[in-house]
């Protein structure tokens, strides 16, 4: 496995049938230290689901499992969290957002965080 990257999955759900939720458990899996952003009560793995945006130390990586028109009121907040790179899962891609990532150093990716780590390329 490569090193562990500090990950933040923004969209985290408490519902095990949701990719945000699978995810997580395998970001786990892989040992790749998480936070979890979401707009729902809960936890996955005992983990509690941050409701509030927190300046998270570190944060390598951010995976997106928002839809595009629920990403503009965390720009502000990604840019101010100077990941190394955020990746749009499926249905969360966004060119205007990955545009502005990207003029301020910030890597974009459209990929599945899920085949990434199955493939070992995360």
């Amino acid at each position: 496995m490569s090193t562990a990257k500090k990950t933040l999955v923004l969209g985290a759900s408490p519902n095990t049938e949701r990719y945000s939720n699978r995810a997580a458990t395998e970001l786990m899996h892989y040992k790749h230290p998480v936070e979890l952003l979401g707009i729902k009560d809960g936890e996955i793995n005992g983990q509690e689901i941050d409701k509030s945006p927190k300046m998270y130390d570190d944060i390598d990586t951010v995976t997106m499992y928002l839809g595009a028109r629920h990403q503009t009121e965390y720009y502000q907040y990604l840019f101010a969290l100077e990941p190394n790179r955020v990746v749009f899962n499926p249905g969360a891609e966004n060119d205007e957002l990955c545009q502005r990532l990207e003029k301020k150093g910030i890597e974009c990716i459209e990929a599945c965080t899920l085949v990434m780590l199955s493939i070992g390329n995360y």
